[in-house]
């Protein structure tokens, strides 16, 4: 089995198992005030990281809800196997399962799989994005103002200054509109298609955008930190993604500050 097909497969094994659970998120432990984890979270990891192991034994993996493991070998897979656990858990079905392959520290695969549709994102690097093998491509919205955005709040938003408020403000008196669906890698993948023109976010982790950001970019859209510098899933710690057209004018309302 090569590495998109155990990926696509993986993905869909662990959506079908989240969908048909839906309404049924089983016992649920808080990682912080509003950060959480169910059941089905744990067991669509593990049926993930079974399918990796098995073929691939050598392999690292970093994963949401366990520990890294670590490996010799240069490739590592990128885990979340359930991304909206608060959707789902309050049984909104809106949520995703994301998987990223990476070498060398390059991303060279990633699927974002929406069960509730039955929606596959794919992309291989320098190969184009795909939404269930058809090609995606941004929108052509050239104007902020005719923009249809999305966003998310960090966990810690009730104890740091750094919350996105006054960012989400600024962007609501400047964009046509602006969603909130609590889904990173689903408003990633969804920019990708041109469904939205635009996406920022802080605090993510490599697992919210590892594979998303790729689809993104093969898609031909921009993603870089609130400044307009390259983004890195480990290291960078705001993301921007856009269709690159109303780039700009996205990084000039993140220089503002307040409302």
């Amino acid at each position: 089995m090569d590495i998109k097909e155990l990926a696509v497969n993986a993905a869909r094994k662990a959506g079908s198992l989240l969908r048909d659970n839906l309404g049924k998120a089983g016992r649920i432990e808080f990682k912080g005030a509003v950060n959480i984890v169910t059941e089905l979270d744990k067991r669509s990891e593990a049926l993930i990281v079974g399918e990796i192991k098995k073929a691939f034994p050598d392999h690292g993996i970093l994963a949401e809800e366990s520990l890294e493991v670590a490996s010799l070998s240069s490739r590592r897979w990128i885990i979340d196997p359930l991304d909206g656990t608060t959707n789902y858990a309050h049984g909104f079905p809106v949520f995703c399962v994301s998987i990223a392959f990476e070498e060398a520290e390059e991303v060279k695969f990633g699927v974002v799989y929406n069960p509730m549709l039955d929606e596959m994102f794919t992309a291989g690097k320098g190969a184009g994005a795909y939404l269930n093998g058809v090609r995606l491509s941004v929108s052509k919205v050239n104007s902020l103002n005719h923009s249809l955005l999305a966003t998310g709040f960090p966990y810690d938003l009730r104890t740091s200054k750094d919350n996105n408020f006054d960012h989400f403000s600024n962007f609501s008196l400047k964009a046509q509109a602006i969603r909130r669906a609590g889904a990173a890698a689903l408003d990633l993948s969804y920019t990708a298609a041109g469904r939205f023109d635009g996406f920022w976010e802080m605090k993510l982790k490599p697992w919210d955008v590892a594979a998303a950001a790729l689809i993104l970019k093969e898609a031909g859209g921009t993603i870089t930190d609130f400044k307009g510098a390259p983004f890195s899933i480990d290291a960078s710690d705001e993301c921007l993604a856009s269709n690159g057209l109303i780039h700009k004018e996205m990084l000039e309302v993140l220089s503002q500050k307040g409302c």
